[in-house]
């Protein structure tokens, strides 16, 4: 009944898939950080100083 429970909304955990779902998010928001921080790095080497 606990799996039930937080499906459908009645128990305030995260089921099994949520947490998968936030571990690929958290994961991607890192990597595009990252891409950010070397874009942000390239335009100030790039551009005339």
């Amino acid at each position: 009944m606990e799996r039930a429970e937080i499906e459908s909304g009645i128990r305030e955990e995260t089921t099994k898939d949520e947490n998968a779902e936030i571990a690929r998010l958290k994961k991607e928001n890192s990597e595009l950080r990252r891409a950010n921080e070397i874009l942000k790095t390239a335009v100030f080497f790039g551009s005339p100083h």
